[in-house]
């Protein structure tokens, strides 16, 4: 078996938040105790709304490009071995109708859109392999995706 997922992945979803949410409470709270000489507590809301929002966009964000990420997948011949949460799915290339691969964002993210729901649903992503060249396709993404076609262009024929 291969891994075609980021070794990065634990990073990403467990250790960025919370370095995030660290910062987040400090950088709040030296705001907080740095006014905390003024008269009133009303010129602190200010601070404290932009502080909610804030970390209401970032959790949405976080939502969107972090916390759907499996934690693994790994290549085993003609299907895809997903794990996640201590769950484990095999998924065959030609159960794969479309992988969207986008290498310009932090992870660069891989969407497996499948055939039939999986007991992580309908997509699966996760985080492809970080390569140092910048604006560069990973070839482990590219080979699947060529397998991905081939695998489809296969049972097609078989039908």
């Amino acid at each position: 078996m291969r891994r075609i997922s980021s070794k990065w992945t634990f990073f990403y979803k467990r250790v960025l938040p919370v370095i995030f949410v660290g910062f987040f409470v400090v950088f709040v709270g030296v705001g907080l105790f740095a006014n905390s000489h003024a008269n009133s507590a009303l010129e602190n809301i200010p601070f404290v709304i932009i502080a909610i929002i804030m970390s209401a966009f970032i959790f949405f964000i976080f939502r969107k490009l972090i916390f759907d990420l499996v934690d693994e997948v790994w290549e085993d011949g003609d299907t895809l071995v997903v794990r996640n949460a201590g769950q484990e799915q095999r998924i065959a290339l030609a159960d794969i109708k479309n992988v969207n691969y986008s290498p310009l964002i932090n992870p660069p993210r891989v969407i497996l859109s499948l055939r039939r729901p999986t007991v992580f649903g309908d997509t699966v992503a996760f985080c492809a392999p970080v390569r140092l060249v910048p604006f560069a396709t990973s070839p482990v993404i590219d080979d699947l995706i060529e397998r991905v076609d081939r695998a489809r262009e296969q049972s097609q024929h078989r039908r």
